[in-house]
């Protein structure tokens, strides 16, 4: 009956070891990419979600909300060329040279996001600010597209 327990205490032993290497060869792959480590971002997102957008129709302007957590103005870039708003950026590596990391969840990227919008809009009247990690961007719309009442008679 003992010879039980021992075939089963042997089995456990044997994950455990299994367990180690595998975390032994992690962390090796680990140190390693981090050795080979360049300044280039390690990931090129195009058509990605990133940064995670929202985009409304305000009447006389069209509002884009961008998230971009840890990016600043100078990381970012806003172009409109015919109908077509492009949103681009870097978030480049944080840590300081000489310095080992030892868990990056944030890492490099460099993105690029098009819409094609629904009006024309007049680039020298529209703004962008960047506030706490969101990117507003009001784009004030044409006269001609703006939404325009129209006055309502009553035959008496």
């Amino acid at each position: 009956m003992l010879s039980h327990y021992s075939d089963l205490d042997r089995s456990f032993t044997v994950i455990d070891q299994l367990r180690r290497r595998m975390d032994r060869l992690f962390e090796e792959g680990v140190q390693a990419r981090d050795r080979a480590h360049t300044d280039e971002p390690e990931r090129v997102w195009s058509r990605g979600h990133f940064p995670r957008i929202s985009f409304a129709d305000a009447g006389a302007t069209l509002i884009l909300e961008a998230e971009m957590p840890g990016l600043g103005d100078k990381d970012v870039q806003l172009s409109i060329q015919k109908d077509v708003l492009t949103l681009a950026g870097e978030r480049k590596p944080d840590a300081p040279e000489g310095y080992y990391v030892h868990r990056q969840e944030r890492s490099p990227i460099r993105f690029s996001r098009s819409f094609t919008l629904p009006c024309k809009v007049d680039p020298d009247r529209s703004t962008a600010t960047l506030k706490d990690g969101v990117l507003t961007v009001n784009l004030a719309k044409v006269p001609e597209e703006q939404p325009r009442q129209i006055a309502i008679k009553v035959n008496a």
